[in-house]
Parts: structure tokens; C-alpha cells; sequence
């Protein structure tokens, strides 16, 4: 596969930044499988027009003339079709354990940095797609982004405490694929991409523990995500009375604690008192 490459329609804001998280993820997938991207640029109109009118949702692919869509559908064919290369989803309790992972970020992160970040999301956009997206996530959100996103700072501490499941995933391995990334760790980074592409405010503490995997994964590929439009999402200063960003004493529980011996749970039981 030296020096191939598909066909990519990207997603992009006047940085020439992507800022899809379903982009995001499927060009870490590309390259995953030691693909090029020939990338076809474009922002939120016309893709119908790029597409040939193959789509009006990106993301998408062209593999030797084979138009593949939607950015699952595009990693289950890189692992049939490129089944050589290592594989995106290297067993089926990858997908559906990644498919509940998926579904918590956005609810408990991808969601809630929407509204914080809708005006902004707008700002970025180019020109031509700000009449689009000003009216399209008015609809979502259920009003004008300028109301939704007001009093982003007192929200935004919430949201990223709410990230203390993934912390504590990443406290012992490099990615969430373990020792090598999977699509796991490229679903979960588009969304973070997805912020660093409009966020022209931090939302999460410089000394997140999350900030490495980031930094590691961004790395990928030749820094991969690493592009020169994206903006710094590490850098949200606590305020008197906000909860902690970040769990500073976390991994203390759960499937992190180990019963050894009496030794291993004479503090907790003294805690609790002596079990009857």
C-alpha cells in the first residue's frame, strides 16, 4: 500500500481546520491502515455539488472508484478491505464496547461543549456557511447561539469533571486500544479535535490527565492533529466554588481497587466499621 491513497472530502472552518468529529475520526482510520489522503477541501455547503451528489454528509471516501459513506460504514470497509494492515476493530467487543463509550462522550462531553461553544462553532465557520450553521444549530439547540452559549463559564468546570470515567480508562495504558491505538482512541479524539477546531476558550485544566493521551494521539501520523488552525483546549482555570476540574485522587475504586489480603482493606473496614 506504499503511496496510496483515497479519495477524502473533508470538513473544514476558515482555519482550514476539519472540525467534524466523524472526520476527525475516519482520517486517523485512513491513515490507521497506511493510507494517503488525497483531501478534496470544502465547509458545510455545497457537498452535494463536491460529491457528485453522491451525499449531503460527510464524512466519505473514494477507494479506487468505490464511493464509501458515514464514518462506521468507512471503518468497516478500511477492515475488510485492508484486513493486511492492523485493524481498527480488532474484536467485536471493541465495537460494542466503543459504541457505549461513544454515546457517553457525547452526553456527558461533545453535547454540553456544543452549547458552550455554538457562537463560536458559528464565528469559525467560513463566510459562506455561517447563514447555514447559525440556522441549522438554532434548531438543535433550541434557540439563538448567543443565548445557549451564555454563562459557558460557569458550565463548563461541570463538563469536564464529568470526564473522570475516561481519566481513569487512560490511567494505565498510552491509548484505549492499550499499548497501540485502535478506533477507539479515534472516535474519542475527533470529539476533542472537534473542540480544539472552535474553542477559542480552554475547557479543560493544563494539568488535565487527559492532556497526554491527547498530545500522544494528536502525534499520530506525522501530528495528524496537529494542524496549525486548531486552538489550545488545555488551559481552564478553577474559580472559587467551581467543582474540581479533575479528579486529583481518582483510580481509588471500583476496578482499581485490589483485595490483597486483610492488610489491602484494614483502613476501609475501620472506616466503615467492622463487618458484622
Amino acid at each position: 500500500m506504499a503511496n496510496k491513497s483515497v479519495t477524502f472530502y473533508d470538513l473544514q472552518v476558515s482555519t482550514g481546520a476539519t472540525i467534524s468529529p466523524f472526520v476527525w475520526a475516519t482520517k486517523f482510520a485512513v491513515k490507521h491502515k497506511g493510507l494517503d489522503l488525497d483531501i478534496v477541501d470544502g465547509g458545510f455547503t455545497g457537498i452535494m455539488e463536491r460529491t457528485g451528489g453522491k451525499t449531503e454528509r460527510l464524512p466519505a471516501i473514494v477507494d479506487e472508484g468505490k464511493w464509501v459513506l458515514d464514518s462506521w460504514g468507512i471503518v468497516e470497509y478500511l477492515d475488510e478491505t485492508y484486513s493486511d494492515a492492523p485493524a481498527l476493530i480488532p474484536h467485536e467487543s471493541v465495537a460494542v464496547m466503543l459504541k457505549a463509550l461513544d454515546a457517553w462522550f457525547w452526553g456527558a462531553g461533545v453535547g454540553p461543549w456544543m452549547r458552550c461553544y455554538c457562537g463560536d462553532y458559528r464565528d469559525i465557520c467560513f463566510e459562506h456557511d455561517k447563514e447555514y450553521v447559525t440556522s441549522s444549530r438554532a434548531v438543535m439547540l433550541g434557540g439563538p447561539l448567543e443565548d445557549v452559549q451564555k454563562g459557558r463559564e460557569d458550565r463548563l468546570p461541570a463538563i469536564s469533571a464529568a470526564l473522570e470515567p475516561l481519566r481513569l480508562a487512560l490511567r494505565e495504558s498510552d491509548f484505549l486500544g492499550g499499548s497501540a491505538p485502535n478506533y477507539a482512541d479515534y472516535r474519542i479524539i475527533g470529539g476533542f479535535l472537534w473542540l480544539a477546531s472552535l474553542a477559542q476558550t480552554p475547557a479543560l485544566a493544563a494539568d488535565d490527565p487527559l492532556r497526554p493521551w491527547y498530545e500522544r494521539v494528536c502525534a499520530l501520523y506525522g501530528g495528524l492533529g496537529e494542524h496549525p488552525g486548531l486552538f489550545p483546549i488545555f488551559g481552564l482555570e478553577q474559580r472559587e466554588g467551581d467543582p474540581d476540574l479533575f479528579n486529583r485522587e481518582g483510580g481509588k475504586g471500583g476496578i482499581f481497587k485490589r483485595n490483597t489480603g486483610p492488610a489491602s482493606t484494614q483502613a476501609e473496614t475501620q472506616m466503615i466499621g467492622e463487618p458484622k
